[in-house]
């Protein structure tokens, strides 16, 4: 028998190579669903966020979002119940908003 054919080893689960390729996969996959958890979908260059989104980035509560809607403080839109805020929308409301310190 040739040599070669004699030197193969057999890889199974218990194997390190194996169980360091299924380790990496579960950091790239962890890595891929972070990704798509976190980005948005753009149209046109902008990138809209829902409730939970500004409720999160503002520390703001649901009810305290909804006020910012009802008084006109906060620019969103809405479709079919949905309600979705312009990511420039929310930094120009706090750019507006912005009063620097006086010193």
């Amino acid at each position: 028998m040739n040599n070669t054919v004699m030197d193969l080893e057999i890889l199974d689960r218990q194997s390190e190579e194996i169980k360091s390729f299924f380790c990496t996969m579960n950091e790239v996959l962890g890595y891929v669903e972070e990704v798509v958890k976190n980005n948005k979908p753009h149209l046109n260059g902008e990138k809209f966020l829902g409730n939970k989104d500004v409720c999160r980035l503002l520390h703001l509560s649901p009810r305290t979002l909804q006020e910012y809607r009802d008084k006109g403080i906060i620019a969103f839109i809405k479709l079919k119940g949905k309600i979705l805020y312009r990511q420039s929308d929310v930094v120009k409301m706090l750019s507006d908003n912005f009063f620097p310190v006086i010193e």
